[in-house]
């Protein structure tokens, strides 16, 4: 006899990971920041690691006061009981989930998006409903709300959305809320916010201000060039947060990876001038293939998407055999693509030069 796993488990789809990138080759699959470590991180990881015999700040205090405070505005005041942090972004989301889904609970969420979406959802025993995307590649939130029923008990809303890039606008997403009930949690992901230049964007903490029921996710593993040390956080109100804490692993967020969040809040300047080099970067890219003929969704990330469907497993082989690592999504349906981050300027200019010959 085995032991049986539990059928929600044994049905998770397999989360794929961006392919390492082979030496002389550029990884364009993970959306990393290609920049070094922020000025002063480094030194303060370092220095943390004198404490490696010891445990974790389990509270995450000094962590949590740095985030408040960076965070703390007159108009929209954010405490540190509103704030819990986990293993990125995507931890902090498994938590919330747990916290609030009973099995046979319903969860709403676009498709295609962050594919640990239906991962997490069937975690936790619920059931996800993926609602398609519209044509360009945005949030159908008429097509989201008409799927809300007795048990839906939460909503994924990722703005930017990932692989696809568009935001969710503002007055779209307050618009949708207002038909929301006030018991179904929805999650407002916001992993690339420090990316995005459309003044329509949602604002994410604008909206958890006026609406209890709404979560603000981020991370420091994109913008801020903290991906190996996994720390993202929530935005909650002071009910929910404590039920994120409960729920979320012990001693999780490294000593380092503390300190790396606490010196990467006061390095803001450096980090904005290099968000700045990487949206340049983006736009460049963008017109580039616009100019080759290439009709792109809303790039407003660090990443690009084609929409390549059939043409998808092609198009990401031509760019490995280039030495641009990228991600492919191949479901074998309309949803199908490639997403391409945006790296070094070498390997920005090499797309141009493979996209030139790729199939449209």
């Amino acid at each position: 006899m085995t032991v049986p796993i539990r059928a929600a488990v044994a049905a998770l789809p397999a989360y794929q990971p961006g392919k390492p990138a082979p030496a002389g080759s550029f990884k364009l699959s993970s959306n990393e920041n290609p920049f070094p470590p922020l000025p002063g991180v480094l030194e303060a990881v370092q220095a943390s690691c004198a404490q490696m015999n010891r445990y974790p700040d389990m509270g995450n205090s000094a962590a949590l006061e740095a985030l408040a405070a960076f965070l703390d505005a007159p108009e929209l005041p954010v405490a540190e009981a509103n704030l819990a942090l986990g293993t990125g972004s995507v931890a902090v989301l498994y938590h919330l989930l747990q916290a609030v889904c009973e099995p046979g609970d319903e969860v709403v969420y676009a498709w295609r998006s962050f594919e640990a979406y239906p991962i997490a959802v069937q975690v936790c025993g619920a059931k996800g409903v993926p609602v398609g995307l519209k044509g360009d590649a945005t949030h159908d939130l008429a097509a989201m709300a008409a799927a809300i029923t007795p048990r839906t008990r939460a909503i994924l809303v990722c703005t930017p959305n990932n692989p696809t890039g568009p935001i969710v606008r503002h007055d779209d997403l307050v618009e949708f809320l207002a038909g929301v009930p006030d018991d179904v949690l929805v999650v407002v992901d916001e992993a690339y916010i420090e990316f995005v230049t459309d003044p329509a964007a949602t604002r994410g903490l604008e909206i958890w201000r006026d609406h209890p029921n709404v979560v603000v996710l981020r991370t420091f593993s994109k913008a801020y060039g903290l991906a190996g040390f996994r720390v993202g956080y929530a935005v909650a109100e002071p009910r929910l947060a404590p039920a994120l804490r409960a729920t979320s692993l012990p001693f999780g967020v490294s000593v380092p990876a503390q300190a790396a969040v606490i010196a990467s809040l006061a390095a803001h300047e450096p980090l904005m001038a290099r968000v700045a080099e990487l949206v340049a970067a983006r736009e460049e890219l963008v017109a580039g293939l616009t100019d080759l003929g290439f009709d792109l969704p809303s790039a407003q990330a660090n990443f690009v998407w084609f929409a390549a469907r059939e043409q998808t497993m092609a198009y990401a082989a031509a760019f490995a055999e280039a030495g641009l690592m990228v991600r492919p999504y191949a479901a074998g349906d309309a949803s199908d693509g490639v997403r391409v981050s945006i790296g070094e300027p070498e390997a920005n200019a090499r797309i141009l030069t493979v996209a030139a010959d790729l199939p449209r």
